[in-house]
């Protein structure tokens, strides 16, 4: 679900981006009233995008936060288990920078 969140992410702001780039242009050949107008457009694309990222920004430092109380959670209930998966993870990376 990360990757959807971000791929939409990307995809969103590039929106964002290529509506605010038209809308510059349309400016640029508008008259004055009319420019103001796609002025305020932009500026009201930019503000909705600025909100969803940091809506995202939320979701991910919540989730961020969720994750590390459930590691810190399981370390106490396992504590020796905890142990037997530092122990794998440094022979894994032992094993893998003695291969370099």
């Amino acid at each position: 679900m990360e990757t959807v969140t971000r791929d939409k992410l990307v995809e969103d702001v590039k929106d964002v981006l290529n509506d605010v780039e038209q809308l510059m242009r349309q400016a640029a050949s508008a008259g004055e009233g009319q420019a103001a107008e796609l002025r305020d457009r932009a500026a009201d694309a930019l503000e909705k995008a600025q909100a969803k990222l940091d809506r995202l920004q939320r979701d991910v430092t919540r989730a961020t936060r969720e994750a590390a109380l459930a590691a810190d959670h399981w370390v106490h209930q396992n504590p020796w288990g905890s142990v037997g998966v530092a122990a794998a993870v440094g022979v894994l990376l032992g094993v893998l920078v003695a291969r370099r």
